[in-house]
């Protein structure tokens, strides 16, 4: 399952995150993952397995041209971003990365419009083939728009407990992607009677259940696990259809607070 982004290019539906998952793991999940069928790969500096991760699409036996990677600008990159992505690119041991995002606006230093001049420069060096944001709400993205460049996705926590629907609807307005991470609420909705009702019914897993829902929502949802088993398992969710009620049940489930960090109050220093 692939979607197109605002900027022609295409992404695979579903990602593999590897956030929390060490250097010394990642190499290993990255060629899980990929031997599976995954072909999209998300990883950022901060999580500091880009060594991993580049060294698992390196011995993945799978073409780097068929592999979508995402990684991340931190905030402490901000002021020069062209030695950031250099710095994580050579980590990766590789040439170009498809997606470069801001990883959080930090608006309390007001950099981000500025940063992202600097991302577009970037996709015009091919230093990356494109280019977005992640934890931005709509008065961070709207401050982009003086750019005249869109972005292609904005990647921000999002599951059936937290929906995030503001940014989402700014996001569908907008003609950007919106990726999910925390796609599976880090577990706090496995059990829920709806989620496991339709499960049984469908004979797939919770997981899988929470996934197809994003998928027919048309995010990118962006699951982790080092369980190869697990990893295989969330692959397949892309086998599940679900109905139309399906999804407005599980639209409607009892919405919670964030489980990640708020962007608006995060200073990254």
């Amino acid at each position: 399952m692939k979607l197109q982004m605002n900027d022609g290019r295409e992404i695979p539906a579903l990602g593999y995150g590897t956030w929390r998952v060490t250097n010394e793991q990642s190499e290993a999940c990255v060629i899980d993952a990929l031997s599976v069928g995954y072909r999209h790969i998300d990883t950022a500096r901060i999580y500091e397995n880009e060594v991993g991760v580049g060294s698992g699409i390196a011995h993945s036996g799978i073409d780097r041209e068929e592999i979508f990677l995402t990684t991340k600008l931190w905030t402490d990159g901000q002021e020069d971003p062209e030695t950031a992505l250099a710095q994580s690119l050579k980590r990766l041991k590789l040439d170009y990365v498809d997606l470069y995002l801001i990883h959080w606006p930090v608006p309390a230093r007001n950099l981000y419009p500025r940063v992202w001049e600097k991302l577009i420069q970037l996709r015009e060096k091919g230093m990356t083939l494109s280019i977005g944001v992640s934890n931005f709400h709509p008065e961070y993205l709207d401050a982009l728009k003086s750019s005249g460049v869109v972005p292609a996705v904005n990647q921000v926590e999002l599951h059936p407990g937290f929906a995030n629907r503001a940014v989402a609807d700014y996001n569908t307005e907008a003609g950007i992607l919106t990726e999910c991470y925390c796609p599976l609420g880090r577990g706090q909705y496995l059990s829920d009677s709806l989620l496991t009702d339709i499960a049984s019914r469908l004979g797939a897993t919770t997981a899988q259940v929470i996934l197809a829902w994003h998928l027919a929502k048309g995010y990118v949802p962006l699951p982790k696990s080092g369980t190869p088993a697990r990893i295989q398992e969330n692959f397949e969710a892309q086998q599940l259809t679900l109905t139309e009620e399906d999804v407005a049940e599980i639209d409607g489930i009892s919405q919670s607070p964030k489980i990640c960090a708020d962007p608006a109050n995060f200073t990254g220093l």
